[in-house]
């Protein structure tokens, strides 16, 4: 899932389906290691040595919202540092 806070929406939708005792289908593996968009943008922007706030001032958003975007991302591509993540995009 992708896109706009989708993934808040699926997962609020998740726990009040299990709230109410309906069957949830469990997410893909490999789903879970897909990046959004915009995780995908932040990622090479970080990875091409830009800071959180120079991301954050390049595409209107602030240096925390980066910052929880880099860390979903390491944990998606566990990686723990902006170097890991430069070798793993650029494949060095």
């Amino acid at each position: 899932m992708n896109g706009f806070g989708a993934r808040a929406f699926a997962d609020r939708a998740r726990r009040e389906l299990l709230a109410l005792g309906e069957p949830v289908r469990r997410q893909a593996a490999e789903e879970q290691h897909v990046l959004t968009a915009q995780e995908a943008q932040i990622a090479r922007l970080a990875a091409g040595g830009k800071t959180n706030s120079e991301i954050g001032a390049e595409l209107f958003i602030s240096p925390r919202t980066v910052e929880w975007h880099l860390r979903k991302v390491f944990t998606k591509l566990d990686v723990d540092s902006r170097s890991k993540l430069r070798g793993m995009l650029t494949g060095s």
